[in-house]
């Protein structure tokens, strides 16, 4: 592929093994406006199946997800994306017989233990992959390594901020 002025354009993937930490280019604006983060190195200090802020718009966030061992099931009340950013994750969905969360609630909410109900299926997601996680449907992840996983969701009771030790600024 190539811009407008005939020069090539590179994808590069990170991973939590190699990753630029990147920057921002201000063109014609104050730099007192702008702070970024790194999604890898936010993961990389992170504990299993934290879900740390990374960026939020009015209610709606982008969390990320270290993805180790089992998580814990958890139900939200609206659809949540989960974009694999790095590994490969088993995602298992499950239909629960009676609803485990307010329909008005924001963000997702952790279980005790299975719920009842029925099995709607696992998804094995790698790189780039994107997963929908149903409103008012249970879900757990499964990592038999490390993974990095980008959730976007709605700011709930488990949404994590350290903006201040997380973004670096212009």
């Amino acid at each position: 592929m190539t811009d407008q002025t005939g020069g090539q354009y590179t994808t590069v993937f990170g991973s939590l093994d190699q990753y630029d930490k990147g920057g921002v280019e201000v063109i014609s604006d104050d730099p007192k406006y702008y702070a970024f983060s790194n999604m890898f190195e936010v993961a990389s200090a992170a504990r299993p199946y934290e879900k740390v802020a990374v960026a939020k718009n009015l209610e709606y966030v982008l969390e990320v997800i270290r993805a180790e061992g089992t998580s814990e099931w958890r139900a939200t009340p609206h659809d949540e994306f989960a974009l694999v950013m790095d590994g490969s994750v088993e995602i298992e969905l499950f239909d629960p017989e009676k609803s485990l969360v307010d329909p008005d609630a924001s963000g997702s909410i952790g279980l005790d233990g299975q719920p009842d109900g029925n099995p709607m299926g696992r998804v094995q997601a790698g790189q780039g992959h994107m997963t929908l996680l149903p409103a008012g449907k249970a879900y757990r992840f499964h990592s038999d390594g490390v993974a990095v996983v980008l959730l976007q969701t709605i700011e709930g009771p488990d949404t994590v901020y350290r903006w201040a030790d997380i973004c670096q600024t212009v």
